[in-house]
């Protein structure tokens, strides 16, 4: 990233999320290798808690020795990758720790992105295409009724009891940021969902409901939502696996959706 959200993001750190350690790995790969620590600084390169559950290796003041907590706090790594979890509610619990844990810790990050493969709605994205969410989407949190599904947000909830509502923007500029160093990404709403979508009638009705989508996955919202609660920025990034419809594993092109996770995370530094 360039310019001003460049210098916000990497100053104080860029915490990237994914849902599974195979995803952290992808992301981890595109990566510059860390450069060792000064003496007395933490040792901590990006992609801290390779492979862990939910928030392990999170306590960003973890093992420091003598005299810690004497003087401002060393500098973490410019890219954290932490695996947390499939599915929007453990997603945004653990980034929800992850943030409260630098924080508490003096090292606050600064931007918050949601990383990993996802489905993709046919016609709007390829498979093995990069996708930038404009928003993303909590698209299963309503209530069905005999009209039809009926969004969260119309079921008269005060909005703060839920989060702000179930679609969260991306950072204008973080995402300007990306789409600048991505310019062949597909930009458009990622939905998130907590049943992966595998018939013709729930694709239909999904692209139905939402024109502007282009892919869907599992974590985005509660990582959008943890990330709001903490007042700072967000965006998502996809890399399409699959198409979205009937379930068929023998569509899904996991080995190519993790080389464009991995060519896309050149974006993040």
């Amino acid at each position: 990233m360039t310019g001003t959200t460049a210098a916000r993001t990497t100053a104080g750190g860029l915490l990237v999320v994914t849902a599974v350690p195979a995803e952290a790995e992808a992301v981890r790969a595109g990566l510059p290798a860390p450069t060792p620590s000064r003496p007395g600084s933490s040792s901590a390169g990006p992609g801290t808690g390779a492979g862990a559950g939910p928030g392990a290796g999170a306590d960003p003041g973890a093992g420091a020795g003598p005299g810690a907590g004497a003087g401002p706090p060393p500098p973490g790594p410019a890219v954290t990758v932490v695996p947390v979890g499939v599915g929007p509610a453990v997603a945004g619990a653990a980034t929800a720790r992850l943030l409260t844990l630098a924080e508490a810790a003096g090292r606050p990050y600064r931007a918050v992105i949601s990383a990993g493969i996802a489905g993709g709605f046919v016609g709007r994205v390829a498979v093995g295409g990069t996708v930038l969410a404009t928003r993303s989407i909590a698209a299963d949190l309503g209530a069905e009724s005999p009209e039809g599904f009926i969004p969260v947000d119309e079921l008269g909830m005060p909005s703060e009891l839920l989060g702000g509502g179930s679609v969260v923007p991306a950072d204008p500029e973080l995402l300007a940021a990306l789409r600048a160093a991505l310019p062949w990404a597909t930009v458009g709403a990622v939905l998130t969902v907590s049943t992966v979508t595998g018939t013709s009638a729930s694709t239909e009705a999904l692209a139905d409901r939402h024109p502007d989508a282009v892919a869907e996955a599992m974590e985005g919202y509660g990582v959008a939502v943890a990330a709001a609660q903490a007042g700072l920025p967000f965006a998502e990034l996809r890399t399409v696996s699959n198409p979205i419809g009937p379930r068929d594993r023998a569509s899904w092109r996991l080995r190519e959706a993790f080389a464009a996770l991995t060519a896309a995370t050149t974006a993040l530094v």
